[in-house]
């Protein structure tokens, strides 16, 4: 695995509030919210440079996506995404991650998306999702 990280998700209490936060307060660049076609799809995604993605996501579809249970809320509370170049790819990390100590939450599996992903928590808690997107390349 590259160390990298290719999306940064916060999970938010209200994606609208978060959302103008960013687009209209600090002037992220981004479509707005969509997935609303999916149940528990509703995420914000702003282009960053260097192919970053800073994405919005409601703390309960994400404690639902990941499966882990939804605590409190915390500063310290999101989950970073990597995106892999395939889907064989997600699998090899997501068993590097497991030998390295990690604990897997979500093995990896298609996503409702269209993609595929899995999710893993590092020693002191911290989620990780590793990505597959059929729509999108890893940089």
């Amino acid at each position: 695995m590259v160390p990298n990280f290719s999306i940064l998700t916060l999970g938010v209490d209200d994606l609208e509030r978060s959302f103008a936060f960013y687009h209209e307060g600090l002037g992220f660049p981004s479509k707005g919210i969509v997935g609303k076609e999916f149940e528990h799809g509703e995420v914000v995604f702003f282009e960053l440079p260097h192919g970053m993605k800073l994405a919005l996501y409601s703390r309960e579809n994400l404690a639902w996506d990941a499966h882990v249970p939804k605590g409190n809320s915390a500063p310290t509370e999101f989950s970073i995404g990597y995106m892999a170049a395939s889907v064989e790819e997600v699998d090899r990390i997501l068993e590097l991650a497991r030998n390295a100590g990690a604990r897997i939450t979500k093995p990896a599996q298609k996503a409702f998306w269209g993609g595929y992903h899995g999710y893993f928590q590092d020693p002191d808690g911290h989620l990780w999702e590793i990505i597959w997107n059929p729509q999108a390349s890893a940089e």
